[in-house]
């Protein structure tokens, strides 16, 4: 799918200050001053436009949400959403993965959720992966001991390669289901990409693996 190009994305984001963070590595160490409490911070990689992350700050108040989304043009659908329908235990940040250790003291982030990442299918795009061993590397460093990773996709290759990455990696595998929506969690909160696939009947594979640490 084209990326559509919104030249004011950022300027908008930028006067949202209570929901978008244009600077996040001022902030390392130091979340809870943002969020004014300490609850614990779970982060959504690859958020899209943020049906899951909205969902997930309503289902759980107690817990603080931070957006995770590279491209500003998709992020600042979640920005609007939020000026909509605040919320306030939701930040948005438009960083790359593979720098959260900037942003983010070990253990600082109580859990990392990879939604319908990017499959990069081809052998020689491994590495770009959110699910690459140097990416779960990266969340390694940022949650505290025995962290966890919530992964979802439709795409079973993807499924079954980064099965395959998180076992070399010595992460175990808690839960998982090779069909979500045949059993569904009263609890789960679909994502964009969810709702279409889902819609086509097209399987859901979910897992949540620990870190062995």
């Amino acid at each position: 799918m084209r990326l559509r190009h919104k030249p004011w994305a950022l300027d908008y984001m930028k006067e949202q200050s209570s929901i978008y963070i244009a600077d996040p590595s001022t902030l390392k160490g130091n979340w809870s001053s943002e969020f004014k409490n300490t609850n614990p911070i779970f982060i959504e990689v690859g958020s899209g436009k943020g049906a899951f992350i909205t969902g997930m700050a309503k289902q759980y108040p107690e817990v603080n949400f931070i957006a995770i989304e590279l491209f500003e043009s998709v992020a600042v659908a979640i920005v609007q959403k939020m000026v909509e329908e605040p919320l306030e235990n939701v930040r948005v940040l438009t960083v790359d993965a593979k720098d959260l250790r900037d942003f983010f003291e070990k253990g600082e982030v109580a859990r990392v959720y990879l939604n319908f990442s990017d499959p990069w299918p081809k052998s020689r795009h491994a590495k770009r992966r959110l699910t690459y061993k140097t990416f779960l590397s990266t969340y390694e460093e940022i949650l505290p001991k025995n962290g966890q990773i919530h992964f979802k996709t439709d795409n079973r290759k993807l499924f079954e390669s980064s099965l395959m990455t998180m076992s070399a990696y010595g992460m175990t595998f808690d839960w998982m289901s090779l069909d979500l929506h045949a059993n569904e969690p009263e609890n789960n909160v679909r994502t964009e990409y969810e709702e279409r696939f889902s819609a086509l009947g097209q399987p859901i594979y979910r897992m949540e693996a620990t870190y062995d640490n």
